[in-house]
């Protein structure tokens, strides 16, 4: 497909260090969407196509996730993630944008929110939290409470810790993945492959490096408090990751957070209740699509 300026996309675009695989679709006000992970790519929030009617979208892969190439798992930094996004912004010729993340994606965009507050209109975090304690501690307890066996949990453990190597990513992934959906997991897989999760690419190292560097003892609680832009939280309830008790964490701690639960949905609410969750993001937006 063609951007505004005639190009084809998505495409690769060469910024500070990296080569960031990028999409930009629709007309309207900017909002970047960051996917989650990490591990993941741009694919994986293909349900916010819709709102092209409305928004100027721009999905792209964090460094070192999905088709995002030129630099080592180890550059995969707060300041290096915060940093490339900010450089695509203004690549893009944005002045301020809107910012969405999603579980991992929402710790990028937490990040993006504290170190470029000038940059950022409002701010969207999905099934996301700013302590990685939910992930790392917590998620194995709720999946223990919900009746899944010891060897579930230990994996769940293993997953969010990065303590398995990259063949093993697949494999345990798929034991786990019932915890994360409500209901039918066919459907899910059905509606994300139909959405365009057939194109994902997955890098495991980027997990991996995240449970054992990036994400321990990672927190910016203290610092919500400063975030002073219009921020929705939005979560699924059966969310085993970042749970209710998280959302209403970000939601206390951020001035006028606005605070969303989506029934009979867990991690990916965007892709098990979509029309809900995209029907609550452009009550938000509103008209003016993200500016304040």
């Amino acid at each position: 497909m063609r951007g505004r300026s005639g190009k084809e996309w998505p495409r690769k675009i060469r910024l500070r260090d990296v080569s960031l695989y990028v999409d930009a679709v629709g007309h309207g006000e900017p909002l970047v969407v960051m996917h989650g992970g990490p591990s993941g790519d741009l694919w994986t929030m293909a349900a916010f196509r819709r709102c092209a009617d409305r928004h100027t979208l721009v999905f792209y892969d964090h460094r070192c996730n999905g088709r995002s190439v030129g630099v080592p798992v180890s550059s995969m930094t707060w300041d290096n993630l915060t940093a490339d996004a900010d450089a695509l912004r203004n690549h893009l010729g944005f002045e301020r944008w809107a910012v969405l993340g999603h579980s991992f994606g929402g710790h990028v965009a937490l990040e993006h929110a504290l170190r470029y507050p000038e940059r950022v209109s409002r701010l969207v975090l999905l099934d996301t939290g700013a302590d990685s304690r939910w992930a790392r501690e917590n998620a194995p307890r709720v999946v223990a409470g919900r009746g899944f066996g010891p060897a579930k949990v230990e994996l769940v453990r293993r997953w969010f810790h990065g303590e398995f190597t990259p063949r093993e990513y697949l494999p345990i992934f798929w034991r786990i993945s019932d915890a994360y959906v409500h209901g039918s997991g066919v459907r899910f897989l059905a509606r994300v492959l139909a959405e365009g999760g057939w194109r994902s690419r997955v890098r495991p190292e980027a997990l991996i490096f995240a449970g054992q560097e990036l994400l321990a003892g990672w927190s910016v609680l203290d610092r919500l408090a400063e975030i002073s832009v219009p921020t929705l939280v939005m979560a699924g309830r059966q969310d085993f990751v970042f749970p209710p008790e998280c959302q209403q964490e970000l939601a206390d701690r951020i001035p006028g957070a606005r605070l969303v639960i989506v029934d009979d949905a867990g991690h990916n609410p965007h892709d098990e209740k979509p029309d809900q969750v995209l029907r609550e993001l452009r009550k938000f937006l509103g008209p003016g699509g993200g500016t304040t």
